[in-house]
């Protein structure tokens, strides 16, 4: 009997050595992967610039503020934060929800989402007055969306208008300009359009240039926004990364080259573009090599080998 549960836990160890990394990287990538669908499903709709993964510093605390996307039309601003919540949700009176997981009889409490999302509207507003400009009434407006099949409400109507269930995200089309014009007032859109198309080219010069979030691509199209911390491995591959730090590198792609190494492109940073430079240089590490990556709202620092990395962009 002994050596049985021995056995059993030898080849639980082994199983999840060899499948922790996996079921590490579905947990955490689930929430930015959505935050990058929604992105890209509005910029395809609405023909606007969608800017993922914002830290706009809020002026009252000195922190900075987590803003999922902020998307920039001819016309209109708008915040929106994602909710990839999964099970029965319930509005409580004061706003907050109650998410209780399909089949787990474990529920989880959320602050009032739209309260939120209203919040990080009054901050990125701050931000861009603080910048120099200095939006039109009704110009900044924001919204929540649920882009998760497994989202279920009892009573939908108990939600305020601000907030997109999955069955209306899922309604939305391009020609369909309903819901976006909800989204603003209106009041703006009769402006001059010289005025319009000055303040759209600052919103975006602006949001280009603001704090984000650093983005780790993996195997798979997986993404996990958060920040990278370091890499871990033998001193003769650590040594060669040594350049790739964020004062100096903006972007780093990995390629296999062979089973056991791994060839790392990394593009300097150019302040005077704001960006990477046309320049790549690239080093050879063994495949074993790993980046630690603080996720966004996680406690937990994450191992990620390197050889399931494609891509990482560093924010300055």
């Amino acid at each position: 009997m002994w050596v049985q549960i021995l056995c059993g836990l030898v080849i639980y160890k082994i199983c999840k050595k060899l499948f922790y990394d996996d079921d590490v990287l579905d947990v955490e990538t689930s929430d930015s992967n959505a935050i990058f669908s929604v992105a890209a499903r509005l910029e395809k709709l609405y023909k606007g610039k969608a800017y993922v993964g914002l830290r706009i510093p809020d002026p009252d605390t000195g922190s900075r503020q987590n803003i999922d996307i902020v998307l920039i039309t001819k016309g209109e601003a708008v915040v929106i934060s994602v909710k990839n919540l999964s099970g029965f949700v319930t509005v409580n009176a004061d706003g907050s929800w109650v998410c209780e997981a399909v089949g787990r009889h474990r529920s989880a409490a959320h602050p009032d989402p739209v309260a939120d999302a209203k919040k990080q509207a009054s901050i990125l507003e701050s931000y861009l007055e603080q910048r120099e400009v200095a939006l039109p009434e009704g110009y900044l407006s924001y919204k929540v969306i649920i882009p998760n099949p497994k989202f279920r409400v009892i009573n939908a109507s108990y939600f305020p208008p601000e907030v997109i269930s999955y069955d209306q995200w899922m309604l939305m089309k391009s020609e369909n300009k309903s819901m976006l014009s909800g989204w603003i007032k209106g009041a703006f859109r009769g402006g001059k359009k010289e005025m319009q198309e000055s303040i759209h080219q600052q919103l975006n010069f602006i949001l280009s240039t603001a704090p984000i979030w650093d983005r780790l691509e993996v195997k798979g199209n997986k993404h996990v926004l958060g920040e990278f911390l370091e890499f871990k491995g033998k001193q003769e591959d650590i040594q060669a990364l040594r350049y790739i730090k964020r004062s100096k590198v903006s972007r780093l792609d990995v390629q296999k080259t062979t089973p056991s190494r791994l060839q790392v492109l990394y593009s300097s940073r150019d302040y005077r573009s704001e960006g990477a430079s046309s320049e790549w240089n690239e080093v050879t590490v063994r495949s074993s090599t790993e980046v630690l990556f603080q996720p966004v709202n996680s406690t937990k620092v994450r191992k990620f080998k390197l050889s399931s990395v494609t891509s990482m962009s560093l924010s300055a």
